[in-house]
Formats: C-alpha cells, sequence, structure tokens
C-alpha cells in the first residue's frame, strides 16, 4: 500500500470495519506510510479551494477515526489532528474574507513578534492559495505576541543588481 491509495482509504471509509482493517495496516506498515499519509494531507489544505473546503473537513474526521492516537506512530504526531483542523479553519476564515474577484497577483506572509528581537519573517511571491495556506500554517502554530499577516502586494519597486 502506498500513501495515495491509503489517502483514498481513508478519505473513502465509511464503516467501522473498513476504518479498523486500515487503521491495523497503517500500524503495522509504520511511521513512513504514516507520514507519507501526512504529507498527502497537508498538501490537500495547502491546495483546496473554496468549494473543497468541506471535503477536505470531512476526510480530517475520517483520518483521526481511522487513527485517533497518531501519538502511538510518532509522539510528535500527538496533536497533528488539532494542528491540522486549526489550518482548515484558518484557510476557511481567508477564503470567506477575500472575495473571489480580488484574489488575482502578488500575496506576502508576514510573521512577527514585536516584543522579540527575533527578525520579522517574510514570504513574498505567493500566489492567493500559497498565501493562504502559509497564513494558515503559521496561524496554528502562534506564540504569545506573534502575528501572521496576508498581505496583497498592490504596488511594488524592485531593484536588482
Amino acid at each position: 500500500m502506498n500513501a495515495d491509495s491509503l489517502w483514498k482509504q481513508i478519505s473513502e471509509a465509511t464503516t467501522l470495519e473498513e476504518r479498523t482493517a486500515l487503521r491495523e495496516a497503517i500500524l503495522q506498515a509504520g511511521y513512513g506510510l504514516f507520514y507519507d499519509c501526512l504529507e498527502l494531507i497537508k498538501a490537500s489544505i495547502k491546495q483546496y479551494e473554496d468549494a473543497d473546503a468541506e471535503r477536505i473537513a470531512q476526510h480530517l474526521k475520517q483520518a483521526e477515526a481511522v487513527i485517533p492516537d497518531p501519538g502511538t506512530i510518532s509522539p510528535s504526531w500527538s496533536d497533528i489532528w488539532d494542528k491540522y483542523r486549526q489550518m482548515v479553519a484558518a484557510k476557511n476564515e481567508v477564503l470567506h474574507r477575500i472575495a473571489r474577484n480580488e484574489r488575482e497577483g502578488e500575496w506576502q506572509v508576514i510573521l512577527d513578534n514585536p516584543y522579540s528581537n527575533d527578525p520579522i519573517v517574510c514570504y513574498p511571491h505567493l500566489s492567493f492559495l500559497e498565501g493562504a495556506y502559509l497564513y494558515s500554517y503559521f496561524r496554528a502554530d502562534l506564540m504569545k505576541n506573534e502575528y501572521v499577516r496576508l498581505q496583497k502586494i498592490v504596488t511594488l519597486v524592485q531593484s536588482e543588481n
């Protein structure tokens, strides 16, 4: 079984028997297969658009039903479902707040903590969907006093040597 077929099976599993069989197959295959599956889920979150929001949320619920405690595979994944749900919620917020006719052009994501000596982090040259994904990714892990900002570049002056 590869990660693509696993993610498809998870998203289509409707019965307890199907979920149990998938859980056993994942636990038997171990870390590598589940890691690849998580990467596919993350890619799905990155790529989905407005019409797919409900489907992605449902697939996450099904993935959690199959592997309710991914921390047993790797402790670093103990809260992965919460993180992915937060990412989907943040991306949905962006999709709802920015009208489709305003999404063309260049976007950037800024991450900063004004009360820290850490530098401002900026991700420029993004499409709207790339920016919405990065916003959701950082939004899920904001620390005290940090903020994340998604901005559309309206005017730009650039110099190069």
